[in-house]
C-alpha cells in the first residue's frame, strides 16, 4: 500500500527544480506529507526516500531532528494550536493561557483533543510579540487571545 498518492508525489517531484540537490527536497517532503496525512507514516518515509535518492534513515533523521513532525502513532488534530510561551507572551499572560486551553480540552500540551479535532502544542515565540499573548493556528497568526476570548476560539476550531 502506498500512502503517498500520486498527486502528493507530484508536488514533492515539484520542489526538485528548486533546491541544489535532492536531498534539500526532504524538509519540504516531509511537510508536505504531513500536511495531508497529519502525520509522516514510516511507510511514507521510505517512500520520500525513494522518490529523493536518500536511505529511510536519512529521511527519518531528517523528520526526527525537528520537534515539528508527528509519527503514526500520535497523529495531529485537524487543527494544530500553537501557544507561545516567550518572554512577552509570558508577561501577558501566555502560560495561564496554555494551561486553560488544555484545560478545557482536557488534554497535556502535545496532546490531541477527544474528538480528534485539536492538538495543543506550545511554541517558545511564533513572532507576534506585539499581540501578546498569541497563538498560532495551523500557519494564522491570533493574537491577544486573553482568558475571555479562549472559549470563543475554541468553539471556532472545534467546528
Amino acid at each position: 500500500m502506498s500512502y503517498l498518492s500520486e498527486d502528493l508525489r507530484q508536488k514533492i517531484l515539484a520542489y526538485l527544480p528548486r533546491y541544489p540537490s535532492k536531498q534539500a527536497v526532504t524538509l519540504p517532503a516531509l511537510h508536505l506529507v504531513q500536511d495531508e496525512l497529519r502525520c509522516v507514516p514510516r511507510q511514507a518515509i521510505v517512500e520520500i526516500a525513494d522518490l529523493l535518492d536518500l536511505s529511510p534513515a536519512e529521511v527519518h533523521d531528517t523528520m526526527t531532528f525537528y520537534g515539528f513532525f508527528r509519527e503514526e502513532e500520535k497523529p495531529l488534530g485537524r487543527t494544530r494550536l500553537w501557544v507561545c510561551r516567550s518572554l512577552a507572551c509570558a508577561l501577558r499572560g501566555g502560560e495561564e493561557l496554555l494551561s486553560d486551553v488544555c484545560q478545557k480540552l482536557n488534554v497535556k500540551p502535545g496532546g490531541t483533543s477527544a474528538d480528534g479535532k485539536i492538538t495543543v502544542e506550545f511554541a517558545e515565540c511564533i513572532g507576534g510579540c506585539e499581540g501578546a499573548p498569541c497563538v498560532l493556528i495551523n500557519d494564522e497568526h491570533r493574537m491577544n487571545v486573553t482568558p475571555d476570548k479562549v472559549e470563543g476560539l475554541l468553539a471556532d476550531l472545534r467546528q
